[in-house]
């Protein structure tokens, strides 16, 4: 006998990144091929030698370290990112505006969780953060999608044509995945007024803000003294750190969606790790110069990604920033097809922009993304090489 399913987490699509992974079962990559793994936006190197031993050291003499922590994470490392984002994004933000989350995806599940419900809409532009549809499609909710405009930033008026009386929330991921694209401080501020007017939440994922290539903050919305009223912040300590087996991000939003969010950590994981939030801590009090130094390497393989589109004159770069860059490529058969013949004809694993757009979207088909992160200049000199040679 099968026993049944829910409905809505049975129609949500596969992990993608796992899918991906898939891809390699029973191909060989020859020692003068090896493969070039741009599919997963995530370090694979260990955090520095200082963190790792803050955390080894947390774990020997530490016992309150094995023992459930608050909910809404350790007391200190909400006042330290209260602290440097005040100062960073010339706001005033306080500690109990901050909760700490197993990762930033859990982030975003918690606060869309307090949002929206079966039968209630939620606007994301594409191409979208895949998690992000997953949880939407899993909550019942259904996806808006808003087709970004040049550059892959998208528009303050196109999204209020999507509104309905349904409609919760807009959520924007900027620098952008998988797209790239930083928007504009302007473009957040437009954002921003429309959901205040509409009586709607405005959730900004700035995961890569480490990464963004632009010097001062990159937008203004802390600076509006009621900014708690509809603006939440999401950030990730698994980029910047290289921290992702630890699984550590955070919640900046007001008090009151706090107590909310609360329930659902409560419920879903109790606390955050303690471990990864004695190394975050650590990290944002310590490792300021050497996330500067990761901050340029990254924007020095974002200007290898960028100039190496010159020997690729039919492929068209969309938007390259972060981790990322999103392009078009020239070919007839649909990027999902192309991609799983790079893997074994070319050695080079990617995602296809269907993984990243509505399904059926013609756009999607001709669309890949390519996590340039962990290529270093030679690694992304070798993936322009083949991709050059690589005939359909």
């Amino acid at each position: 006998m099968t026993h049944p399913l829910n409905p809505a987490m049975a129609a949500t699509f596969a992990p993608p990144v796992m899918e991906a992974r898939r891809w390699l079962t029973g191909v060989t990559f020859p020692p003068e091929r090896p493969l070039i793994n741009v599919s997963q936006a995530a370090p694979v190197e260990s955090p520095p030698l200082g963190l790792r031993q803050t955390i080894a050291d947390a774990a020997l003499n530490n016992p309150d370290a094995h023992l459930y922590g608050p909910v809404l994470g350790l007391p200190a490392l909400r006042a330290e990112i209260a602290s440097q984002w005040s100062a960073a994004y010339g706001g005033s933000i306080q500690p109990d505006q901050v909760a700490i989350t197993q990762g930033c995806n859990q982030a975003f599940c918690a606060v869309m969780a307090t949002l929206a419900g079966a039968g209630d809409e939620v606007i994301l532009p594409t191409p979208w953060y895949f998690n992000h549809k997953m949880w939407l499609d899993m909550q019942g909710v259904k996806t808006v999608p808003l087709p970004a405009g040049p550059g892959l930033i998208p528009l303050a008026e196109d999204a209020a044509k999507l509104i309905t009386e349904r409609t919760r929330a807009i959520v924007l991921v900027s620098p952008n995945n998988p797209g790239g694209s930083e928007y504009p401080a302007e473009t957040l501020t437009a954002f921003h007024t429309l959901a205040r007017r509409h009586g709607l939440a405005l959730i900004v994922d700035e995961t890569y803000r480490d990464f963004d290539s632009r010097s001062g903050r990159p937008h203004d919305l802390f600076t509006d003294p009621d900014w708690a009223r509809d603006f939440i912040h999401l950030y990730s300590f698994s980029k910047t750190y290289r921290l992702t087996g630890h699984r550590v991000g955070a919640v900046v939003a007001g008090t009151d969606r706090l107590a909310e969010i609360e329930k659902f950590l409560d419920t879903v994981a109790i606390c955050p790790s303690q471990l990864g939030q004695i190394g975050a801590l650590w990290g944002m009090q310590n490792l300021s110069q050497w996330v500067a130094g990761e901050r340029a390497e990254i924007l020095a393989r974002r200007a290898a990604m960028e100039g190496g589109f010159t020997a690729l004159p039919d492929w068209k770069l969309l938007g390259c920033g972060a981790y990322f860059a999103y392009v078009e490529h020239p070919f007839p058969l649909a990027s999902d097809a192309l991609c799983k013949r790079l893997v074994a004809e070319a050695g080079i694993l990617m995602l296809p922009g269907t993984m990243f757009q509505p399904e059926g979207s013609e756009a999607g088909k001709r669309q890949i993304r390519i996590a340039f992160a962990n290529a270093d200049a030679a690694g992304i000199a070798e993936m322009f090489r083949r991709l050059a040679a690589w005939r359909a």
